[in-house]
């Protein structure tokens, strides 16, 4: 039957790909027990030239590397006992605001606090434009007076704990046993192309789109993963049947810590990306490119939809706000029906 789900699900993907809203898209379910499937249409690259989109490429994750990555080793070194949630960041970053030790609200910050997107760090911030020497640029955002603002969905909040993970471990993101099919870029295989930089004069194909992100040397905390459906999917399953993180570390990522804000993930609420007919324990996360992943602990099944959205362009309406929860509504009604 998950293969009647499937093609129930991937049916408005399909269509935006036939009336030329994106150019591809994959979709990948899996469930507790290891039941899969998979669907791909279109194209990975429309320009320069068209490249059909295959099982094997490597999408350009953005920020669902927040979740498959950064969250996922921060709670790994919480259990490690190498850190604890509700210290501040300075135990791993003793650095942080180092010339105003006394007054900085930033040395205050928590992990938790981060990964929750509970502070009063800004959404974004163009860091490319200040140089383009990830020493400088990770020192930049270390010593740079924050300006405040209330709790919002941050970049700044995963980029500070990428830092820290690399201070705890000694080594950067991209040592970390991420598995098959999860990679920080270049990946090793064939890549699906994002936009046509106006920034790096190229259509970005196997390099990281997100400018900060390349800026600081392709895999900060913030983004930088790149992975194939399978990929994707074989963290999902893990997640699903506990072989990833400890019971006390999967309950961060399924409570909520501040509105529907879980550490790192979102929960379910009205009108979020993952549909409406998910249940109450389903989390998710998205990226800038096109791409989701969602979590329906209840009814033990994940779904992955990939898309490049932004290719050739990020300034489009793709409509990936509205094919997103169609397509998670669409895979719960299939699912619940049998």
């Amino acid at each position: 039957m998950i293969e009647q789900y499937c093609d129930a699900a991937f049916a408005p993907a399909a269509q935006a790909v036939a009336d030329g809203r994106i150019p591809g898209a994959a979709l990948g379910l899996v469930t507790a027990d290891g039941r899969s499937a998979v669907r791909i249409t279109g194209s990975a690259a429309i320009v320069p030239d068209r490249e059909a989109l295959t099982r094997d490429h490597w999408f350009d994750l953005a920020s669902v590397s927040k979740v498959i990555a950064t969250t996922t080793m921060i709670l790994t070194l919480a259990e490690q006992g190498r850190l604890d949630l509700d210290r501040p960041l300075t135990d791993a970053i003793p650095d942080l605001r180092q010339y105003d030790v006394a007054n900085a609200a930033e040395r205050r910050l928590t992990f938790r606090d981060c990964l929750a997107h509970r502070t009063f760090l800004p959404a974004v911030e163009p860091i490319y434009t200040y140089g383009d020497d990830p020493a400088r640029l990770r020192a930049f955002v270390l010593q740079r007076e924050w300006r405040h603002g209330p709790a919002v969905y941050s970049d700044i909040n995963f980029i500070l704990l990428g830092i820290a993970i690399e201070r705890i471990t000694g080594a950067p993101l991209s040592d970390w046993p991420l598995g098959e099919g999860l990679s920080f870029g270049p990946p090793p295989g064939p890549a699906v192309a994002t936009e046509a930089c106006s920034w790096r004069g190229r259509v970005l194909k196997g390099e990281v789109h997100d400018e900060n992100a390349y800026a600081l040397g392709g895999e900060p905390g913030h983004a930088g993963l790149f992975g194939t459906v399978d990929g994707v999917l074989r963290f999902a399953r893990a997640m699903l049947d506990g072989s990833l993180l400890s019971s006390a570390m999967m309950a961060q990522v399924r409570i909520a810590q501040e509105g529907h804000r879980t550490c790192g993930w979102e929960r379910a609420f009205p009108g979020w990306s993952g549909g409406d007919a998910c249940s109450a324990e389903t989390i998710g996360h998205t990226g800038f490119t096109g791409t989701g992943l969602w979590i329906d602990f209840d009814r033990g099944l994940a779904w992955t939809l990939l898309t490049n959205r932004v290719h050739p362009s990020r300034h489009a309406d793709s409509g990936i706000f509205t094919l997103r929860p169609a397509v998670g509504d669409a895979l719960i009604r299939a699912w619940d029906q049998e």
